[in-house]
């Protein structure tokens, strides 16, 4: 390794112009794949391709016909007659014309288009209005086929909406002041075009009603159109304060602008190789550049501060920097793998995207530190003498002591004198910590990652003020019931259910009786013990049927009883046209619905209790399921008379054995979902079926919650295995146990104090707070190693603990404070962003470098002082000739 140094350090002094070109070459390279970019934050990408929870979701969607909705709500507060008046129906009227036009050639299939699908669209021009039309008979005509001009005419459509109880709630708020427009979508891609169109369609129609467009696919295809954008104007904001600062603590322009360069070239480098290997750009990775940015400006400013201290006129720049790499190439290689091996754990847990980012932000770790240890010598030996000639900390300090150097005087020398109660008080806000830790709050939503102000969060809350829900989640179920074999005493219960069938037809055919028993002799004994009932009942059918052929009239017509018989029968094994097994769903919609976890639900319940009460007298009391087979039978045939029969799949298959309940969540939170799916399974548990059904969920909010069940259990993973790896790897590099302990102790703090601050403060934990809990690995190791890598060479000089904290606490400590100032504050510019993932991020970054700087230079000295000998037992103790180290007295001693 020391003849791999020399060689590194020699190269980029000697042939400086050669490193700069062959850096900037390969800068290139890597740039020339940014064209090529692809955007993805697709929710259900967060999940393989082969989990279970994302196949049975994109099989429920091909099995129901299901797509992502766009919600457009149209909210008129001022009028007496909310939006049921003429003016606001027009522009509705209007709004879901235009919405039918939205769509575009796709561009892999001409013969194909993209965008909303007119035939599935809910609004009060395109749903029907279902009445009597005389007795027993049902009229279908469209809600509103003609824009309304009267108020008269708006109170028509009104009654009739509210006369339907699938649309009251769902198109229309009880409140009568706010409608929606849901648009599904052949693509959830197509939802910012969407939305985009819908927008600039709404500035032509004036009035003063109140337009709000959100949903799922819309936050989250919003989110990768505007993540760019956001990082276009936050991350020059970020960079440009540190220039600033770095450029207050050096004075020397063409030097602060070095660390701005090798973060630049480090993200382009990184960014550029994952786009050349085909990796599509997500949220998280996205966010690889704030993260290398930070670790590269870190590696950099520990050497242009070394240098800073240590230049002086009569060394001269060269032999200054190759000191200054002599001493700081094995920390910041130590700090390096490790930060690197922290992130690229993340490849531990089950999420691709979260897998990239740190697999991607480890390799760019350690292009920064190789661009760090080339490119910083190779440029300060370039620049002409002239830019060095007020450069370096003796010359501008000239005897006198800046703040900094003050303040760290005073840190050194508290954590020397007070360093039992300085631990006491840290071990009594760890258990403040840990007290927080367990009121942390595990959810997310995408919606909520626009700050409050977007359109997309003003959306979100004011269509929660009108409808108790707008976010549809699936419930799937299907038949699971095992195939039911009959042996001979469930024959005889079949034959005399048969027999009693038989009878019933007496009156209007004498001999039924008679014929009915001898059919049922000869078909049992043709039929072997323990065949399965479907075939039992099948062969039942077609030797009635044949016999029907071969008789007279009377019989023939007997015969067709009988496999009516059978056939019946056969059907009430299908759960879905069981009026039991929709009763039993309509019992769970109103159970959930009281529970106010959701604010709508639609079942094939509603569907038949709807034409069930239209085809007796449209009274209330006869919305309900009819008693038999044969009406639910009927209820369905009926609805398939309808302008939309295809309505009819999105709840059942056409075989009755499947069926979608779509519930609407009053919100995109997972833990309002998660609070469904609790509640329905323990209504499962308590209430079984009258039908063995199976039941799972499918829609993008309970997609959300499936990728971050993941996320939380792979991030623990990942932690916990990025922690096991930078312990070993800090116990190998100093060849101690103890010492690998010590730098693992500002990380553990960090990490409990922050998660602890989260959790008493109410934030949710969500992807960001999850991922940045692996950041904190990698900046609180790196500022412990550069301490105890420091602190173990100066001590093998000095032989007293005392006086190695009093030359720790001069030049090593300005480099570590500089970086904590520059990170910290540096970074706080992202706030501004619109986005919450990327405001997190800000706050949460530079919290953790801020408090992860002070525990290294604060609690690190306070245990070392508390045990000196045993920690330095084993360190050789080597004199130097003459040092050339800056100090700065600490006072250790009054």
């Amino acid at each position: 390794m020391i003849k791999i140094k020399q060689m590194i350090i020699l190269f980029a002094t000697r042939r400086s112009w050669s490193t700069i070109m062959l850096l900037l070459l390969l800068t290139l390279v890597t740039g020339s794949f940014f064209p090529q970019v692809v955007i993805d934050t697709d929710p259900e990408h967060m999940l393989p391709a082969d989990e279970p929870s994302r196949i049975f979701h994109n099989e429920a969607k091909r099995k129901f016909s299901l797509s992502e909705i766009v919600v457009l709500g149209v909210i008129n507060e001022d009028n007496p007659y909310g939006v049921f008046n003429p003016d606001t129906l027009k522009r509705v009227y209007e709004l879901a014309n235009f919405a039918k036009t939205l769509r575009w050639d796709n561009p892999d299939d001409p013969s194909k288009k993209d965008g909303v699908i007119e035939v599935d669209m809910v609004a009060p021009s395109l749903v029907e209005h279902i009445s009597q039309d005389g007795p027993g008979a049902i009229s279908f005509d469209w809600l509103m086929p003609h824009p309304v001009h009267t108020q008269d005419q708006a109170d028509v459509v009104r009654a009739k909406v509210f006369s339907n109880p699938i649309l009251a709630g769902h198109m229309a708020s009880q409140d009568g002041q706010a409608v929606c427009l849901y648009l599904p979508l052949t693509d959830k891609y197509q939802s910012y075009r969407v939305y985009s169109a819908l927008h600039e369609k709404i500035k032509e129609l004036g009035g003063n009603d109140e337009y709000h467009i959100t949903g799922l696919p819309v936050a989250q295809d919003a989110i990768g159109i505007e993540m760019f954008s956001e990082m276009t104007l936050a991350s020059p904001l970020a960079m440009g304060t540190i220039f600033l600062l770095l450029f207050m603590f050096f004075r020397s322009l063409s030097l602060t602008f070095l660390p701005m360069i090798i973060a630049t070239l480090s993200v382009v480098i990184t960014m550029g190789a994952m786009i050349g290997f085909g990796y599509e750009v997500h949220i998280m990775s996205s966010m690889i550049p704030v993260f290398l940015m930070s670790i590269a400006v870190v590696d950099s400013i520990h050497i242009l501060s070394e240098f800073f201290d240590h230049y002086s006129a009569e060394k001269g720049r060269k032999e200054t920097i190759v000191e200054v790499l002599n001493i700081l190439f094995m920390p910041m290689l130590y700090t390096s793998l490790t930060s690197a091996a922290g992130f690229i754990s993340l490849a531990l847990t089950p999420i691709p995207p979260v897998q990239i980012f740190g697999v991607f932000v480890g390799l760019g770790i350690m292009v920064a530190w190789l661009l760090t240890i080339m490119f910083v010598p190779a440029y300060i030996m370039v620049l002409p003498a002239r830019f060095f000639s007020n450069f370096g900390f003796a010359k501008r300090r000239q005897g006198k002591s800046s703040l900094m150097a003050k303040v760290l005087q005073k840190t050194g020398g508290a954590s020397f004198r007070h360093a039992k109660p300085l631990l006491a008080m840290f071990v009594i806000l760890i258990v403040v910590s840990i007290w927080g830790i367990s009121k942390i709050q595990i959810n997310d939503n995408p919606v909520k990652w626009f700050a409050s102000s977007h359109p997309i969060r003003l959306a979100d809350t004011a269509l929660k003020d009108h409808f108790k829900g707008t976010y549809p989640a699936y419930l799937i179920l299907e038949s699971e019931g095992p195939e039911t074999y009959l042996f001979e005493s469930e024959k005889r219960k079949l034959g005399e259910k048969f027999i009693a069938f038989a009878d019933k037809l007496t009156p209007e055919f004498s001999s039924a009786h008679t014929i009915a028993k001898q059919f049922l002799v000869e078909f049992m004994d043709s039929q072997q013990s323990g065949i399965s009932e479907q075939d039992f009942l099948d062969r039942a059918v077609q030797l009635a049927e044949q016999k029907a052929k071969n008789s007279d009239d009377d019989g023939f017509y007997l015969y067709e009883e009988f496999a009516n018989f059978f056939s019946l029968e056969k059907e009430g094994q299908k759960p879905f046209k069981n009026p039991e097994m929709l009763a039993y769903l309509g019992g769970l919609q109103k159970a959930i619905k009281e529970a106010g976890l959701v604010g709508k639900s639609i079942a094939p319940t509603d569907l038949v209790s709807k034409i069930h009460q239209e085809l007796t007298d449209g009274s209330e009391a006869n919305y309900r399921v009819p008693e038999t087979l044969q009406g639910v039978a009927e209820c369905y045939m009926q609805f398939q008379q309808s302008h939309r029969p295809h309505d009819l799949w999105h709840y059942v298959t056409p075989d009755y054995n499947g069926a979608c309940v779509v519930f609407m969540l009053s919100s995109g939170d997972n833990k309002v979902m998660e609070a469904v799916t609790d509640f329905v399974s323990d209504y499962f548990t308590k209430n079984p079926p009258p039908m063995p059904v199976a039941y799972n969920w499918a829609g993008l909010t309970y997609i959300n919650v499936a990728w971050q069940n993941q996320m939380v259990e792979g991030m623990l993973r990942s932690f916990i295995g990025s922690f096991a790896i930078v312990l070993i790897m800090a116990v190998f590099l100093f060849r101690s146990v103890k010492w690998g302990v010590l730098c693992m102790v500002p990380l553990t703090i960090t990490i409990v104090f922050i998660y602890g601050f989260i959790g008493l403060i109410g934030k949710d934990y969500d992807m960001p707070v999850a991922v940045l809990g692996v950041l904190t690995l990698g900046m609180s190791v790196d500022f412990a190693i550069h301490f105890v890598e420091r602190s173990r060479k100066i001590y093998s000089e000095t032989g007293s603990w005392r006086e190695t904290l009093t030359r720790m606490y001069g030049a090593p400590a300005r480099a570590i404070t500089r970086n904590v100032l520059v990170i910290s504050i540096g970074f706080l510019p992202m706030l501004i962003s619109a986005l919450i993932p990327y405001r997190t991020t800000s706050l949460l970054l530079s919290s953790i470098m801020l408090l992860s700087g002070v525990l290294t230079l604060v609690v690190m000295p306070a245990i070392i002082t508390l045990a000196p000998k045993w920690f330095f037992a084993r360190d050789k103790v080597v004199v130097p000739e003459e040092s050339t180290a800056t100090t700065v007295p600490v006072e250790v001693n009054r």
